[in-house]
């Protein structure tokens, strides 16, 4: 009987395959389409999602039920309901990554914008939501091409922890703050389209929205996912593989550093999707810990369906070797709160673990009914989606002119500057006689993109774009490729370099280097890019421009103290324009203000365990930290580095000196916390003990005036940290709790503020994971100026 069953599955799975790439045609397929299908209650738009749901829940047998539980969910055929693939992917730009997008129809390309890591460089929220909005409107064009689904699994929100991560580069870089806000910008734009108006300011943060269309159905345009759930920033590093990982975390940094941006996600980004990951957490496999899934459910208001990575409920039993059967691998993930396996484990094991009374079909509707909300809330059963409210997207609005300039102010507004030393750019084009471009990645278009890169709509590299500034100019690889094994090629770019005006050498990384399932086991430049640039610089007429690829940090300290080199830009993964952004900041039509979200580490770091999860610097063992916010050793470049063209001053107008927080606790509360400290000075407020809603009046504003002093007018990102006094261990170097992006013209002055919420940005995690308020003297940065802050109670 069993092996029947499995036969079954099975059949039910290779069918969905067969007729999911069948239905990448020029329309998509549907449930309840009339007049055989549309009469059954999950049809019928008057009723609630969840009655629509358990009305399908009701029609289905068991096997129907097992055959929904894949990203590849079977059709139902007698329902008339068509196979649905869950999986596709759009981290930045529709990506064919997952089966759920072909570009083998009439649409064969869509906007690649700059990878995660550059565009979260813009530190600029309007940006990351108009990204969001636009990626959503192609995938939807898509979709109504028959050639992708509704569901993505983007954005990846864990933190950069580690500066050897290959897929650092997908993240929004290593800040809580900046991670949790990215993701809450992207996810909003991307699940609802709102009725739009063009941006306010081109190259500011006017922290605008757009006015909600009045919905209140709880209906999405499409729907994203906040993954890896949770602490997953680990592929392959000496004995360890992110399948088999155990990371051990401790209840602080759990608290203040891997969770907060999943919270976000779902609490103010109303994420439909959540995504567990591979590694286990503290001893238990993510996607079988019920306590870490049913929090976010729980505690954060998650509504939504929840995916096992691809084969994580798989490796819970075949590589982490948590349960002694598939069976009970299985039964582990459906009751901690999975709904939808990416594979086909659930598929093969299911019908076996409910036989064993591993668990019971109950377990697995509740499952359905997460799932099957998702698809209603999306439309999927309310008949024809060419007739619907997103009917009319289709090829013109993919690879559209507002879409392409919209991924080049990206790329312009990531890019970062980290030397210019004597204002050697920009450059004068009107001055140039002659160019030379050297380095692998100069002429290269296969990885500007970086990961989870589609086809892109134009494919352009560096030199051809900056041919279009200077046309005397010529290229050489100097190395064969990235890894840059031999000099054999070194003697033709310093042939060019002696005889062009201006050098610029490309160098970095690429995704040889740095991608899914490969770490770096260095943080220096590859093979012998160090000595291409130092050979090319030695000959150069003038100092050499380093433009630097790649979404993980190197050790280019060589570089940051050579006079011979005189320029130092990032420009990551910048996406299709790339080219022209580069062209666009060395050339001075744009001045840079990108800042980097990341900690550049010195070569040294690399003698750091990578699966050392720990988050605060511990002196007794020799361990520095990591991030800027508890990492104490040396670093090349730190986080938030970013030079302009132009030059800006700051003044604080005004802000408060004093904030007692007796507000924030009843009566009763307050008595009981005197008592319990008696004479002894009370050092910090625990959140739990402060009454629901009393933060709101402690609210404060720190308005700041900005004045571009310099010649040339530019976007300029405000950083504002504060450090706390330190009442308690664990206590941040600093931390970010404000940022914003504005924009100046020369020789003039505008007024921005920030809103701090103490319960929110002047806490920190005890040691046993409890958010608390220290009492004392909080410092505010602003650039170079200090602001006290005396924090009482």
């Amino acid at each position: 009987m069993n092996s029947q069953l499995t036969l079954i599955f099975l059949l039910f799975f290779t069918s969905a395959i067969a007729e999911t790439f069948k239905s990448f045609d020029s329309h998509p397929k549907f449930p309840c389409k009339p007049p055989h299908f549309s009469s059954y209650p999950f049809c019928n738009v008057s009723l609630s999602i969840s009655q629509r749901a358990l009305s399908l829940v009701s029609l289905l047998t068991l096997p129907e039920k097992i055959g929904q539980l894949s990203n590849t969910a079977a059709s139902i055929t007698r329902l008339g309901i068509p196979p649905y693939e869950w999986w596709s992917e759009s981290l930045h730009g529709i990506a064919d990554n997952g089966p759920g997008v072909s570009f083998n129809g009439s649409i064969s390309s869509a906007t690649s914008f700059p990878q995660v890591i550059v565009s979260a460089s813009s530190f600029n929220r309007t940006l990351w939501y108009e990204i969001g909005s636009a990626v959503a409107v192609e995938a939807r064009a898509m979709y109504n091409g028959g050639q992708a689904g509704l569901t993505y699994w983007a954005p990846n929100i864990n933190v950069f922890r580690d500066p050897r991560w290959g897929r650092g580069q997908e993240t929004p870089g290593e800040d809580p703050t900046v991670v949790s806000e990215y993701g809450v910008e992207f996810v909003r734009g991307f699940q609802i389209r709102r009725k739009t108006k063009v941006l306010k300011r081109r190259f500011g943060d006017d922290d605008a929205r757009y006015d909600d269309d009045g919905d209140g159905n709880g209906k999405l345009m499409l729907s994203a996912c906040c993954k890896h759930f949770t602490a997953y920033d680990l592929e392959k590093w000496g004995s360890f593989t992110r399948y088999d990982f155990n990371a051990v975390v401790t209840e602080q940094d759990m608290e203040d550093t891997y969770q907060p941006p999943f919270k976000s996600c779902i609490r103010d980004g109303k994420a439909s999707c959540l995504m567990c990951s591979y590694n286990a957490v503290n001893g238990v496999p993510a996607c079988a810990q019920e306590d870490l899934l049913q929090k976010a459910r729980v505690e954060w208001g998650f509504k939504g369906y929840i995916t096992s990575d691809c084969d994580a409920v798989a490796t819970i039993f075949e590589y982490q070797g948590y349960t002694k059967s598939p069976e009970e691998a299985v039964a582990d993930a459906i009751k901690a709160g999975v709904d939808i396996n990416c594979g086909t484990y659930m598929l093969r094991n299911t019908q076996s673990a409910i036989n064993k009374g591993k668990v019971t079909e109950e377990q697995v509707d509740r499952a359905l009914l997460n799932l099957f909300a998702v698809q209603l809330r999306l439309g999927l059963f309310d008949g024809n989606p060419r007739e619907g409210r997103y009917g009319k997207l289709g090829s013109n609005d993919i690879c559209s002119s507002g879409h392409r300039k919209l991924a080049l102010e990206a790329a312009r507004q990531g890019i970062v500057l980290l030397k210019n030393d004597h204002k050697l750019l920009p450059l004068n084009k009107n001055r140039i006689s002659s160019l030379a471009i050297i380095g692998p990645m100069a002429n290269n278009i296969s990885n500007m993109g970086g990961t989870y890169t589609g086809k892109q709509c134009q494919r352009k590299t560096l030199f051809t774009e900056l041919l279009e500034y200077v046309k005397k100019t010529s290229y050489v690889s100097g190395c064969s490729d990235v890894s840059c094994d031999s000099g054999t090629g070194f003697g033709e770019a310093v042939a060019i370099a002696k005889g062009a005006d201006f050098v610029i050498v490309v160098a970095g990384l690429d995704l040889s280097q740095e991608t899914e399932d490969k770490d770096r086991v260095s943080l220096s430049l590859p093979g012998k890019q160090k000595d291409l640039v130092s050979s090319v610089a030695a000959v150069s007429k003038k100092p050499v421009i380093l433009v630097l690829t790649g979404g993980g940090p190197v050790d280019v300290s060589f570089a940051k103290t050579d006079p011979r080199i005189g320029s130092i830009i990032w420009i990551g993964y910048p996406g299709e324009t790339g080219g022209q952004a580069l062209a666009d900041i060395i050339f001075g039509d744009f001045n840079p203000g990108g800042r980097l979200p990341i900690t550049w580490y010195p070569e040294s770091f690399s003698k750091v365990a990578m699966s050392d999860m720990h988050m605060r610097a511990d002196s007794s063992r020799g361990y520095p930290g990591r991030t800027y916010r508890f990492y104490t050793g040396p670093q090349v470049y730190g986080f938030g580095t970013g030079l302009s063209y132009t030059k800006f001053d700051y003044k604080i107008i005004s802000a408060p000196t004093r904030l007692s927080l007796s507000g924030l606790l009843s009566q009763p509360s307050h008595k009981k916390l005197l008592l319990k400290h008696g004479e002894e000075r009370i050092r910090y407020l625990q959140l739990d003990d402060v009454m629901v809603n009393s933060c709101e009046s402690l609210r404060f504003n720190v308005r700041v005036r900005v004045s571009n002093t310099g010649e040339m007018e530019g976007s300029h990102v405000l950083m504002l940290f504060s450090k706390m006094p330190p009442v308690l261990s664990g206590v941040p170097e600093k931390q970010l709790i404000g940022f914003d992006r504005v924009h100046v013209r020369s020789n003039e002055m505008i007024e921005t503020e920030f809103v701090i919420d103490p319960c929110k940005h002047l806490t920190v995690a005890n040691d046993v994971g409890k958010r608390v308020i220290p009492l004392g003297t909080h410092v505010l940065f602003l650039g170079d100026l200090q602001y006290s802050l005396s924090v009482e109670f």
